[in-house]
């Protein structure tokens, strides 16, 4: 408020400086001028022209003079002949004087002019008009005089309005100052400049410390903060213009921090891929007063807690397997064990027999044309899952898959068919036939993968989104598995299409290079 008042007073007293100089001047000048014109209006009176001229009584001037004087507001008009005689006067003792100042010379020779001279009434400004007959013959001279502290008294005057203008302008200022520094004290919320700067500097020291990138946005999408380890993430994505004060969609050009700041909803732990950086963002609007003013993201490159995250996937695939296997044989188990409470030991063998020869034929047709022995384990559970589900699922003849040597290619692998064999059991549930034919075979350095099965098929109005993260016709909490399978395919360089048919089902092809142990392809 000091401050605000200091810089209001000095423009003020600025100000007032150099508009009193020119107000003195001008109202100077104004004098002057009308000096001036009183002068000639008085020279060019036909009374004055003929009294100098004797063609009328000169004793007529005087009262005419004086009643112009009283009109008019002048010191004195003084109305000479030619031979510098006086004809009128303030003071009546003066006419028919002699007028002995040279600051007339120039009048008497025809010339308008101006002085500031002493005179019988003391120092005044003067103004001289020649005085003309109708011929053009000079007959005499006016002279009109405004006395010095006249002009002075009036200048002051002048001054003292601008003054007083300036007095009541810094009035105003100082309850400006006032009314600012309330509005400033209450938007900063009572804390002082420095206050407010060693604030900032904590802030940007904890925005360049924390790990997780961080941008945020105000209400018109203008990025206003932008973190170290945010700029670091769009450098590796190949993003290494300025954020700051740049329109969030023309800088990320995939973000959704737009849509939450309309909406106003956050939206957490949302994947989002930047140029091949793979992030995990939060977007949460920022409310003031229960209105939105921006959006605040933090994101981090989650490429290693999407590998666990995966391969966390690759192990409820496992256990649901197990479980299958697991609850199948507790099955069997139970059968067993009531035929023994039974006693029919004859038919407990035969039992027995069969599942020995259905579990070897099964296995021994997988483990004969699946040779790695991870993937020919989970399929082993996959069989178990879809018989207790009530699906008929079979590998085909053609089935063949070498010992890959790769372990990161075997999880991805199982992520793939996992997710495929999941949505072909979903798509069958419905169907009066539910069946499910896998195919995997291995030809000129490339890994085919086939599974097909009976469903209701997929609309044409979804072949573009049944990819895309949270997409799903089954509710909430669901649409991951494609999209995590998509995402493995494009890891491992391979490609997916599919063919589906509205009530016969649908058939998903996968292509991907392969290497074994035994070469490099």
């Amino acid at each position: 408020m000091i401050l605000t008042f200091i810089v209001i007073t000095v423009s003020l007293l600025v100000t007032d400086f150099f508009i009193s100089d020119n107000v003195g001047e001008a109202t100077y000048k104004q004098l002057n001028t009308k000096a001036i014109e009183i002068a000639g209006v008085v020279a060019n009176t036909p009374l004055i022209i003929e009294g100098l001229n004797e063609q009328k009584n000169q004793n007529e001037i005087q009262p005419f003079v004086e009643k112009i004087r009283g009109i008019s507001g002048v010191r004195f008009i003084t109305v000479m002949d030619m031979n510098r005689m006086r004809k009128s006067h303030p003071d009546p003792k003066m006419i028919g004087t002699y007028y002995a100042n040279h600051d007339a010379d120039l009048a008497f020779t025809g010339s308008e002019q101006t002085s500031i001279d002493y005179g019988s009434l003391g120092k005044s400004l003067r103004a001289f008009s020649p005085v003309y007959t109708a011929d053009g013959k000079q007959v005499g001279v006016v002279l009109v005089g405004i006395m010095l502290d006249e002009v002075a008294a009036t200048v002051m005057q002048s001054r003292y309005s601008v003054l007083f203008g300036s007095v009541c302008g810094l009035l105003v200022g100082m309850l400006g100052a006032w009314l600012l520094a309330r509005k400033i004290k209450k938007v900063t919320f009572g804390m002082e400049p420095f206050v407010i700067a060693k604030m900032l500097e904590e802030r940007n020291a904890i925005l360049a410390s924390v790990r997780e990138g961080i941008f945020a946005v105000d209400s018109d999408s203008r990025i206003t903060v932008v973190n170290t380890e945010a700029l670091r993430l769009f450098h590796k994505a190949g993003i290494s213009e300025d954020a700051v004060g740049k329109n969030v969609e023309d800088f990320v050009p995939n973000t959704r921090m737009q849509n939450v700041l309309e909406t106003g909803e956050a939206e957490l732990d949302q994947d989002q891929e930047l140029e091949g950086v793979t992030l995990l963002t939060n977007r949460v609007p920022v409310l003031v007063n229960g209105e939105i003013v921006g959006v605040v993201a933090t994101f981090r490159d989650k490429t290693e807690v999407r590998k666990m995250a995966e391969k966390l996937v690759d192990i409820k695939i496992y256990a649901e397997a197990l479980r299958s296997q697991t609850h199948e044989f507790m099955n069997k188990l139970h059968v067993v064990i009531g035929m023994i409470h039974m006693e029919y030991y004859d038919e407990l063998k035969d039992y027995v027999m069969k599942i020995a020869h259905q579990y070897q034929l099964e296995v021994g047709s997988v483990v004969r044309k699946i040779k790695d022995p991870v993937v020919a384990g989970f399929l082993l559970g996959k069989l178990s899952w879809a018989r207790e589900v009530g699906v008929e699922m079979e590998l085909s003849e053609e089935c063949c898959l070498p010992d890959l040597s790769d372990s990161d290619m075997v999880t991805e692998l199982i992520t793939i068919i996992g997710n495929l064999l999941d949505n072909a059991v979903d798509a069958v549930q419905e169907s009066t036939i539910k069946s499910i034919n896998v195919k995997i075979i291995q030809s000129c350095g490339v890994l085919k993968i086939e599974v097909s099965d009976t469903g209701k098929g997929i609309p044409k109005d979804q072949y573009e989104v049944i990819f895309k993260n949270g997409y799903s016709t089954k509710g909430e909490n669901r649409g991951v598995g494609l999209y995590i399978m998509k995402r493995s395919i494009v890891r491992l360089k391979g490609e997916i299409t599919f063919v589906s048919k509205i009530g016969q089902g649908t058939t998903f092809y996968v292509s991907l290079p392969y290497r074994n142990k035994e070469r490099f392809i």
